[in-house]
């Protein structure tokens, strides 16, 4: 659903509208929420949507605490393989939920209608895919898949079998990024050959200190799932984007939400080539994916994407600037702007949203998940391809999946090459 920002914001198609600015109040996001939560109601009032939640971890609950205030969805069930994150998320759920270890136990009931994936990576498409067959649609977190040869599987049944599967980029709801797109769309930059991305924090979360959980509340066998037999390792559970058998690093971890934008806007699929440069400088030993990377990536479109990520400082954080011959296009989850070329007929803009520091990774206005949740249920309501279907996650993840090919062999990692050996 397209999101209107101002009566005063113009714009004739083929050029920028003139200087603005517009201040988005929390009181405004408010609204903005109201308006979709009428939406929702359309699909018969006394319709309740019944949602299961499967791997109720700390992302998953953030997920939830939005999911809860939406009208006419309940909670029905959790799951999650340890006890205690159970327990939480019981907590968020309707007070007669159903908990459970088994997620198969919570897809085959027909009391559920869908269900929001919160696990580790490496069981997104099993679960998503296995949900889809029963008959449920589907929010699954980012990335979409663990590596290239899972896409076609995910997106097949979604499709064959009709279901709404909503990715978890939320940046495909939030209103600076629609207006972006059709700036971009309409010409307003001039021509972009060059996107620069960063995520970049300053936290410490190589740190091995002691965990405390308790071993007996783990299924740890069935947390390993597809990933190879290992003995059970408390950090390694609790920090899993930072191993190769659950997660892929800083790449799939955060760069895949700003390369997907970077597709959507230029209407690409993926990369025909990626270089990347990683360090351990403070996770030396205890990580396997680099704490610092760049990674380059080169589309047969005609244009570069170039990212940063790392942990050992905030500088830039996370934002996004398509460079473009006539002005470069920020923007971050709280803000956009229009930086002119010099000597070219480009006014500036400047729509800011969310209050607080540039580049920061999360702003309460506009509130990205819950728009981002609310446009999963509407679409389910309605029948309609949500904001970031099955084959927008793949193509975003692929991205992060070339660039890992291409640091882990130290090569100038190729599609064709990749995506022949899966």
């Amino acid at each position: 659903m397209s999101i209107s920002h101002s009566a005063n914001e113009k714009s004739n198609g083929s050029s920028l509208p003139r200087r603005d600015f517009l201040s988005v109040t929390a009181a405004g996001a408010a609204a903005l929420a109201a308006m979709h939560l009428e939406t929702a109601r359309g699909f018969g009032a006394n319709d309740t949507l019944e949602v299961a939640c499967i791997g109720t971890g700390g992302r998953c609950r953030k997920l939830m605490e939005s999911l809860r205030e939406i009208k006419n969805v309940r909670i029905a069930a959790v799951c999650d393989v340890w006890d205690v994150s159970l327990a939480e998320g019981k907590k968020l759920a309707d007070e007669k939920a159903a908990t459970t270890k088994v997620f198969k136990e919570v897809i085959e009931r027909p009391d559920i209608d869908a269900v929001l994936v919160g696990t580790p990576d490496h069981w997104h498409v099993p679960i998503t895919v296995a949900a889809c067959q029963a008959g449920k649609h589907v929010y699954v977190e980012k990335p979409l898949t663990h590596d290239l040869k899972e896409g076609q599987s995910v997106i097949d049944a979604q499709n064959k079998n009709q279901r709404i599967v909503q990715v978890g980029t939320q940046q495909r709801s939030m209103p600076q990024f629609q207006e972006a797109a059709k700036i971009i769309a309409a010409g307003g930059i001039g021509q972009v050959r060059k996107v620069h991305l960063t995520w970049n924090r300053n936290q410490e979360r190589f740190r091995r200190v002691p965990l405390n959980v308790d071993p007996a509340t783990v299924d740890w066998k069935t947390f390993l799932g597809s990933a190879r037999q290992q003995p059970f390792d408390e950090y390694r559970f609790r920090q899993w984007r930072w191993f190769w058998d659950f997660g892929g690093g800083i790449l799939t971890d955060l760069m895949v939400h700003f390369i997907d934008v970077v597709h959507w806007f230029l209407g690409v699929d993926h990369p025909v080539a990626a270089t990347s440069l990683g360090d351990h400088f403070n996770s030396a030993g205890v990580w396997e994916t680099p704490d610092t990377i760049q990674c380059l990536l080169q589309y047969k479109e005609g244009f570069q994407a170039y990212f940063e990520g790392t942990f050992i400082s905030a500088r830039n954080g996370a934002m996004i600037e398509f460079m473009g011959t006539d002005a470069t296009l920020y923007l971050d989850r709280g803000r956009m702007e229009i930086i002119p070329e010099r000597n070219r007929n480009v006014e500036p803009k400047e729509l800011i949203l969310g209050s607080g520091p540039r580049g920061a990774d999360f702003y309460k206005t506009p509130d990205g998940e819950m728009l981002h949740l609310l446009n999963w249920v509407e679409s389910i309501r309605e029948n309609k391809k949500p904001n970031c279907p099955a084959e927008a996650g793949v193509s975003a993840a692929s991205a992060a999946h070339l660039g890992n090919i291409a640091y882990r062999k130290g090569v100038v990692a190729k599609w064709e090459e990749a995506a022949a050996s899966g």
